[in-house]
Parts: structure tokens; C-alpha cells; sequence
């Protein structure tokens, strides 16, 4: 294996002079400590990161697991957020669909390279409601809206050419009128019993805050973690 691809480890010089570092080596370290709110932070961290991330500071890495046990994950974009959890949405045919309807949990990850911070999700997901898909589904792109409808998503498709065919058909199928929301095309929400904030610290030294609870609508407690 070539290892010349992967970038070397840091050295000290990185981690107590490079321009990077400079932010996390703040006295404030222990801030996030005194914070009670986990929905707050998420807040404050999201709103951070949205004026320094160059492309999608709402994406986030999903990982399930399919019926055999065998573990998913791939990127998605956070499309709504409150006390509630945490929504996005997908095509229930899709293959994160299937596995989302036969194990009824997720995992969520945030990681801004900017700021040197991620956010780790935990939790129970729940459908959300007909109204709150409409509503969203209304928000988006025509283009996208075409897309729900064209894509049989995480299925074998022939060529290129097959896709923009089903867009075509779309197209002609609603002309110029609104486009409803697909009924296999719905919200999910993450009903988090765990959101682990990380901070990037000199020398593998992070900054670990966990909000935890045994079930949702609980009080939340909270550990800080070894690195």
C-alpha cells in the first residue's frame, strides 16, 4: 500500500504554531462545559460553522444497520431541527429507507473542518408527520421535486440516459402545475438519547462533552469524556 497518500501526523510545532490551532488553544476550555442545553449548543456550534464552512454545513454523516446486521452510512443534509430531534428525508425505498423501517435507529455526525469540532447523534427515528413532508417538500427545487418522483433510489438504473427519461416523463406528466410530494418520499426524525459534542485540542487532547438520557422527553445529564 502506497501510505505516501496519507498525511503525516502533526508535529508539535502544528499543534502550538500553526495558524489552525490558534482558536482551540483559547483559555476558555472548559465553555462548553457549563452549557445545559444540548439544543442550544447545536445551535451555537451550527451557527459557527455556517459562517466559516465553505460547502453544506447542515450535512451530516447517517449510519444504520440493514437486517443482516451488516452497517451503512452515508451523507445526507439536515433539513430541520428542534427539541423533537433531528429530520431529514429520503425515498422509503431506498436502501437507508428499508434499514431505517426494520431497525428503527440512527446515528448522526457533524464534522466542520473549520471550526475542528463534530457533534455524534444517537437515537430512536420516527416518521414525521404528512403536513411537515408537504411543507418541506414544497420549499424545495422544482428540479428537485422532479427528482423525488424520477429516482427508484439505491435500484440498478442502465445508463444516464434511463434517469433523464424518467425526468422527461415527469415532466410531461405535471407540465406546469405544482408537483405533489410523492407518497414514498417522507421525513425522518433522530430522536436523540445521546449528542456528544468534540472539540480538536493540541496533541490528541480533545475536548469531550456527552449529553445523555435513558429515553426521549427524559432530563438530560451529562459526562465530559477522556479524549
Amino acid at each position: 500500500m502506497n501510505n505516501a497518500i496519507i498525511p503525516p501526523s502533526p508535529s508539535k510545532d502544528d499543534y502550538t504554531k500553526g495558524d489552525d490551532y490558534k482558536e482551540v488553544n483559547a483559555e476558555d476550555a472548559d465553555d462548553i462545559f457549563n452549557s445545559a442545553d444540548p439544543f442550544a449548543l447545536f445551535a451555537d456550534w451550527m451557527g459557527e460553522a455556517r459562517g466559516s464552512e465553505i460547502n453544506d454545513t447542515n450535512a451530516m454523516s447517517l449510519a444504520t444497520v440493514d437486517a443482516g446486521g451488516m452497517p451503512d452510512v452515508r451523507m445526507v443534509l439536515l433539513k430541520g431541527v428542534d427539541e423533537r430531534g433531528f429530520v431529514f428525508y429520503t425515498n422509503e425505498d431506498s436502501n437507508k429507507g428499508q434499514q431505517l423501517k426494520t431497525n428503527g435507529k440512527a446515528a448522526l455526525c457533524f464534522h466542520w473542518k473549520s471550526l475542528r469540532r463534530q457533534i455524534r447523534i444517537r437515537g430512536a427515528v420516527a416518521v414525521v408527520s404528512g403536513q411537515e413532508a408537504d411543507d418541506y417538500f414544497k420549499s424545495r427545487a422544482r428540479g428537485s421535486q422532479l427528482g423525488a418522483w424520477s429516482s427508484d433510489q439505491s435500484r440498478p438504473v442502465k445508463d444516464r440516459a434511463a434517469l433523464e427519461a424518467k425526468v422527461s416523463a415527469a415532466k410531461s406528466r405535471f407540465g406546469d402545475g405544482d408537483i405533489p410530494r410523492p407518497g414514498f418520499w417522507y421525513g425522518w426524525r433522530v430522536e436523540p438519547v445521546q449528542i456528544e459534542f468534540w472539540r480538536d485540542r493540541p496533541f490528541r487532547l480533545h475536548d469531550r462533552l456527552l449529553f445523555k438520557r435513558a429515553y426521549k422527553n427524559e432530563p438530560w445529564t451529562t459526562q465530559r469524556l477522556f479524549p
